[in-house]
């Protein structure tokens, strides 16, 4: 008789799975630095506390991708207490607990065991009759007047990339039709803002088939999560060069994120680097490793 086996359940591995599939579809959404777009609101529980760490990351990234606008995530009893109802054919989303449970030995000793437990919730977004306090409407594009830098902008030209522009609120590099796509430059917060998103999509598209043919090596999740990380390595690089200021708080915060998913290989970062430094090499020697004129990038 043949026996079945069911693998068992590692809300981990879930967990490092779905941050590491956000790759696939472009700059994460805790890195958007321009308005518009789907919904990505700090998350927080049914009673306004906000949620912490990997739970912040999870919680992103569906509301990312199913584009919910509200920060209110609740468990299926919580929407009931509230007086809502989960909508017929809504899926949950995962999110966990970390703790110390505290046991006595039978020799008197204590001993504190850490746990994780799994458990399930909804935005208000997937649910009808919550108070109206629950619900928010999608962030619409906003024209900020974000000014261009000149120099920058003489800079990138000469780097013999197409770059589209289009009221899609995403920035990504297209390797089938080898071009980079950004949000309107008016819809950033910041100057600064708009081109270190374009040199981090400019690294990526210096991986290409015509040049280092590094995006063809991307066959996995792990694989994707690398080239992440030479892109934001590489940025940060390519501004140094230019002898402008990256903002390395927001960058280090998201290489640390895809560190994490590589910890298995503690070379990872060595090899990033290095391959960031080549990326950097190829847009230099198109554009230069000076900025055209005087230029300073506006906060």
């Amino acid at each position: 008789m043949a026996t079945h086996t069911t693998t068992p359940f590692d809300p981990e591995r879930e967990i490092a799975d779905k941050i590491i599939a956000a790759l696939e579809a472009g700059t994460p959404p805790w890195r958007k630095p321009w308005t518009g777009g789907r919904g990505c609101p700090f998350p927080r529980r049914h009673t306004g506390e906000s949620y912490r760490g990997i739970n912040v990351l999870m919680l992103w990234l569906e509301a990312s991708e199913k584009g919910y606008a509200s920060p209110f995530w609740m468990t299926y009893k919580q929407a009931e207490a509230l007086g809502g109802q989960v909508r017929r054919g809504e899926r949950s989303t995962l999110v966990v607990k970390y703790g110390v449970v505290e046991r006595e030995d039978e020799d008197g000793t204590e001993e504190r065991r850490p746990y994780l437990k799994a458990y399930r919730v909804f935005n208000a977004g997937q649910i009808d009759g919550l108070p109206a306090s629950f619900i928010q409407e999608a962030e619409p594009a906003v024209n900020l007047g974000t000014q261009p830098d000149e120099g920058l902008e003489a800079y990138f030209a000469r780097l013999g990339a197409t770059i589209e522009t289009s009221e899609d609120p995403r920035a990504y590099y297209h390797p089938a039709r080898d071009l980079i796509h950004m949000p309107p430059l008016v819809t950033f917060h910041t100057t600064q803002g708009y081109y270190e998103t374009l040199g981090h999509e400019a690294v990526h598209w210096t991986g290409g088939s015509a040049r280092l043919d590094r995006i063809s090596r991307c066959k996995d999740r792990a694989a994707y999560a690398f080239e992440e990380l030479v892109a934001e390595i590489g940025q940060c690089l390519l501004f140094a060069t230019l002898g402008l200021t990256p903002s390395i708080d927001q960058s280090a915060a998201y290489v640390a994120g895809w560190l994490e998913a590589l910890a298995r290989d503690k070379k990872a970062i060595f090899r990033a680097a290095s391959e960031a430094q080549k990326a950097v090499d190829l847009i230099t020697g198109r554009c230069g490793a000076t900025v055209a004129h005087e230029s300073e990038v506006a906060a």
